[in-house]
C-alpha cells in the first residue's frame, strides 16, 4: 500500500475510532454518501442536535472527507473527491466500527 493511502487510512481510524464523536461522524458520512444533505436534514435524519451535526461536519470538512456548496441554512454537504477515491478504505474502517458497536465480528 502506498504511503499516501496508509496515511489516509490512519486518518479514518483516528476520526472514526480514536476520537470522541467518531460514531456520529460515521453515521453522518453514511447519510451523506446516500444523498447530499444540509445540516438540518442530517439532524432530522439522525435525530441529533443541530450544533452537534454542525461541529462534526466542520471536522469532516477540515479533514477533506466532505465538501460543501452554498451558504448558511442551504449549505449542502457532499462526499469529497478524496473520500470517493478511497471509498473502500472508508467502508472497511466503518464496517469494522459498526460491527463492534453491534457486538458482532467482522467477516474475513
Amino acid at each position: 500500500m502506498a504511503p499516501r493511502n496508509r496515511t489516509f487510512k490512519h486518518l479514518l481510524y483516528w476520526l472514526f475510532t480514536a476520537t470522541r464523536g467518531g460514531t456520529n461522524r460515521g453515521r453522518i458520512m453514511e447519510v451523506i454518501l446516500e444523498e447530499p444533505m444540509n445540516t438540518n436534514r442530517i439532524r432530522k435524519t439522525l435525530d441529533l442536535d443541530f450544533r452537534t451535526v454542525k461541529h462534526h461536519l466542520e471536522v469532516l470538512e477540515n479533514n477533506d472527507l466532505v465538501s460543501s456548496m452554498g451558504n448558511h441554512y442551504g449549505k449542502m454537504y457532499f462526499a469529497s473527491e478524496k473520500l470517493m477515491t478511497n471509498i473502500e478504505m472508508f467502508e472497511d474502517v466503518w464496517t469494522g466500527v459498526s460491527l463492534k458497536l453491534r457486538g458482532g465480528e467482522k467477516e474475513k
